[in-house]
């Protein structure tokens, strides 16, 4: 009888959460004794820890990823009548933001050797209503910020770093998140910094966009029951703040890790003339290892992988423009298009192994025959 091969998960979260039981346990149980389960000691400790590893002043834990940046937005001031220029390949959380709070996404078209938005495009998007610009650090890769910041001041709008992807990642030693006006990142548990639940965080160097993003957070309130504005019930939970802080200190060397499996991968499929494999630029975080199949073979590679036990996922099969809501109200973006029929995304995680590494690395060689 033959043995079942294991099956290789996208990702497995289990060796970490088996690695960091007893410190997730032991914190989570602090929190149940000390019963303070909303904006509890451990959401303020994670704000500040989680502000000194970034390098700002502020760092203000939200519900989710897409909070942190409608309240990042509202903190600018944007809405009706604004337009925010973005990528239009990436999560829909990232135009869906800019349209609650009543503004319009302006898409400028992608890369194809980054997968990011192209930074060359951004200036002809600009129109007199633009008030913003927001990267998005796809899959953990940042955006060359050094020129989205000068543009920026040169037209006098505001940035918006979208770190859904690319907590611990860095542009010329700096933290993306941190560069920009705001920065906001998502604690979804498949994240590199991930939560076991939702969560959110918001970070900025300005005080008066600190203020009003922790206002808007609690209901537009500074003092309770003293409300000033229509918030948001957005507020970091305290057990998943706790478990944060447990996390946080193995950001460095899981990031290390992932980067080490990266250049595994690179070297493993440095002679496939039919795949494009992702650049390990310095700073580089790789959320997701994303590979781009040529030649209209990416659907029956994901087939090919899906029998021999292999997960992967399409990050992301429609742009955002692409997607019912905005369809027919913006041109043609061929690369995102493009992109959206070529993208694969393998195995990654700072705990996979060499073994199940290996073994992604002969069966994808095995479908190029080679």
């Amino acid at each position: 009888m033959t043995a079942t091969k294991p099956f290789i998960p996208i990702l497995d979260l289990k060796p970490e959460v088996d690695e960091l039981r007893g410190e997730i346990m032991a914190a989570i149980g602090r929190v149940l004794d000390r019963t303070d389960f909303i904006m509890g000691e451990d959401v303020h400790l994670f704000e500040q820890e989680v502000a000194a590893y970034l390098g700002v002043k502020h760092a203000i834990g939200v519900n989710s990823g897409t909070d942190a940046l409608v309240i990042a937005l509202r903190a600018l001031g944007i809405g009706p009548g604004d337009e925010v220029i973005t990528t239009p390949f990436t999560f829909f959380a990232t135009a869906e933001s800019i349209s609650m709070v009543g503004a319009r996404p302006v898409f400028v078209d992608i890369e194809l050797d980054t997968l990011n938005m192209d930074v060359n495009g951004i200036e002809a998007a600009i129109t007199e209503r633009t008030k913003a610009i927001m990267p998005v650090h796809l899959y953990g890769r940042p955006v060359d910020m050094d020129r989205v910041m000068l543009l920026a001041q040169e037209r006098g709008l505001k940035v918006v770093e979208d770190c859904a992807q690319s907590f611990g990642a860095r542009w010329n030693g700096r933290q993306t998140g941190t560069i920009g006006h705001l920065g906001a990142y998502s604690f979804f548990p498949s994240k590199n910094l991930g939560a076991y639940g939702d969560g959110g965080l918001i970070a900025t160097d300005d005080d008066t966009l600190a203020d009003t993003a922790r206002m808007l957070r609690v209901h537009g309130s500074r003092k309770k029951y003293h409300n000033e504005t229509v918030g948001y019930n957005s507020r970091l939970d305290t057990l998943q703040a706790a478990i944060l802080r447990v996390k946080l200190p193995h950001m460095e060397r899981s990031n290390e890790h992932r980067c080490a499996v990266a250049k595994r991968y690179n070297e493993g499929f440095a002679d496939f003339p039919g795949l494009v494999t992702p650049e390990a630029v310095e700073g580089h975080s790789f959320h997701q290892y994303t590979v781009r199949v040529l030649n209209g073979r990416r659907d029956e590679l994901q087939q090919a992988l899906a029998e021999q036990g292999i997960g992967t996922m399409v990050y992301y099969p429609i742009p955002q423009d692409q997607l019912p809501i905005y369809k027919g109200q913006y041109p043609s973006y061929p690369h995102s298009e493009q992109a959206a029929q070529e993208v694969l995304s393998l195995p990654m995680g700072h705990k996979l192994s060499e073994s199940d590494q290996s073994e992604v690395i002969r069966a994808v060689r095995t479908f190029f025959d080679i």
